[in-house]
């Protein structure tokens, strides 16, 4: 069987992960710069952040611009394409909020 007969697993090859749904997530807000994702990311190292961007950039999820500046300026955004992931991103936001509402409701009890 072809592995990518399965459109969920299509999905999560490409945005799938630890990380490449945290980078999606804070890029739908608008265009960062690489310090600002590694701030708002905590745990992701450098060499990590940066494979996954290229993977995302690869895939034209997401767009990079280098500004010729000194130090050079690189920032990250969205691209056309990768905008039509923000319903995904909005329903697995909304999940998350309800289910640790509710582990907290579970615990509490």
């Amino acid at each position: 069987m072809d592995e990518f007969q399965c459109p969920v697993r299509v999905t999560t090859e490409i945005i799938g992960g630890k990380w490449k749904p945290l980078i999606l997530f804070y890029l739908q807000d608008g265009t960062r710069r690489f310090g600002e994702l590694q701030r708002l990311i905590p745990g992701s190292s450098k060499k990590m952040l940066t494979q996954k961007l290229r993977e995302l950039e690869r895939d034209e999820i997401i767009r990079r611009k280098i500004y010729a500046e000194v130090p050079p300026r690189v920032e990250y955004s969205l691209t056309p394409y990768g905008r039509t992931l923000r319903p995904i991103l909005e329903l697995m936001s909304s999940w998350g909020s309800r289910h640790r509402a509710r582990r907290r409701k579970t615990l509490a009890s």
